[in-house]
């Protein structure tokens, strides 16, 4: 039996892509409904229910791309070529939602918006060298392998 951390780690795993594309899903009523609190929301609800629903799709492929390694950690063989694949995929997510999270400096500067650009920029750049290692660790099993 796996150990508690890891059944933990995936049970969260698959909650958080059910309960993102439950949120990303509702973005247009939620978004509304937040707008009679905070005008910001309801002067620019078109764009943001654009913007947000961009970063929620991106950071739901982020969770699949995660769920897709972590199966791959239960197998006990995470060393393969799609672990490569998904780590370049989710950089390339995680700058595209900070792309898409700049475009709301020109709508509506907070502190916030800036601590996600350089949240996701960081990770896109982590994804994209583990990826680097990721593959080389590839390539040495291989050769290994081979060698056996």
């Amino acid at each position: 039996m796996k150990d508690k951390l890891t059944l933990y780690t995936k049970y969260l795993l698959d909650f958080m892509f059910y309960s993102g594309i439950v949120v990303t899903v509702t973005l247009p009523v939620t978004i509304r409904l937040y707008g009679r609190i905070n005008s910001y929301f309801a002067k620019f609800w078109i764009q943001l229910v654009i913007m947000f629903g961009i970063a929620g799709l991106l950071a739901i492929l982020i969770i699949l791309e995660l769920r897709r390694m972590f199966r791959t950690v239960l197998d006990d063989n995470c060393f393969i070529r799609e672990n490569v694949v998904s780590l370049r995929r989710m950089g390339t997510y995680s700058f595209l939602i900070a792309l898409t999270t700049a475009c709301r400096i020109f709508l509506y500067l907070t502190p916030a918006v800036m601590v996600v650009i350089l949240v996701f920029v960081i990770a896109g750049l982590f994804s994209k060298v583990l990826a680097q290692v990721f593959d080389r660790a590839v390539s040495y099993k291989l050769e290994n392998d081979l060698t056996i």
